[in-house]
C-alpha cells in the first residue's frame, strides 16, 4: 500500500508556487496540515494540528515538513504514538539564533513554546535536506540538528531556503526521498 504523505508547511503556510503545494497536487494520497497564519505562533496548537491530521491517515504515512514545519514535527515526534514510516525534513530554520527581519524574534518563539528546539533522536527514519546558503540557518547548525535527530543529512548545495523566493517551485527530488522513506 502506498503511504499517505502528510505535508507540514512552515510558518508562511500555503503558497501556490511552493514545492510542497505542487507536490500535494501530484501525489495520489496526501493530507496537509491546515494553515494557521503567520501571526499565531502557538507551537502547541500547531503540534495538535499535526496530530489531528496524522490521526486521519489510514495506513502507512510519510511526513514531509518544510522550514518551521520541521521544528513543529520535532516537537510533535516527542509526543505522538502514531506509526510513521519516515520523514523528509527540508531546510529547517535555526530558531535558536536571531532570524532575519520579517521573521519571528527569539522572544516571540520562546513565548510560543518553540524553544528549545528538540534535540532527541526522532522515533522514525528521517532525511534532513540542507542548503549551503539558507538565510534562516547555517549549514553547520542544520547538520547538528540532523545528527541529534538521527537523520541522514543531504547536502542540496546552494538552494537558499528552497522556496519561491529562492527561485524554487517544483522540487522533483522530494518524490525520490519520499519513495526511499516509504520503502524503509
Amino acid at each position: 500500500m502506498q503511504p499517505t504523505v502528510l505535508i507540514v508547511p512552515g510558518l508562511r503556510d500555503h503558497v501556490d508556487a511552493h514545492w510542497q503545494t505542487l507536490l500535494a497536487r501530484r501525489l495520489p494520497r496526501v493530507r496537509t496540515v491546515p494553515p494557521m497564519g503567520r501571526g499565531d505562533l502557538d507551537c502547541a496548537a500547531r503540534v495538535q494540528a499535526i496530530e489531528r491530521e496524522a490521526r486521519a491517515v489510514a495506513g502507512p504515512m510519510v511526513v514531509v515538513a518544510h522550514s518551521g514545519g520541521v521544528v513543529m514535527l520535532a516537537h510533535w515526534a516527542r509526543h505522538t504514538r502514531l506509526p510513521v514510516r519516515g520523514a523528509l525534513l527540508a531546510v529547517p530554520p535555526d530558531f535558536e539564533q536571531p532570524m532575519p527581519e520579517g521573521y519571528p524574534a527569539l522572544a516571540e518563539l520562546q513565548a510560543g513554546g518553540w524553544l528549545p528546539v528538540p534535540r532527541t533522536a526522532l522515533p522514525f527514519p528521517s532525511i534532513v535536506a540542507a542548503s549551503r546558503n539558507d538565510p534562516l540557518a547555517r549549514y553547520e547548525r542544520v547538520a547538528e540538528l540532523a545528527r541529534d535527530w538521527g537523520s541522514r543529512l543531504v547536502d542540496l548545495g546552494e538552494v537558499g531556503h528552497l522556496n519561491p523566493a529562492s527561485g524554487y517551485g517544483a522540487w522533483p527530488r522530494a518524490e525520490a526521498f519520499i519513495a526511499e522513506l516509504a520503502a524503509a
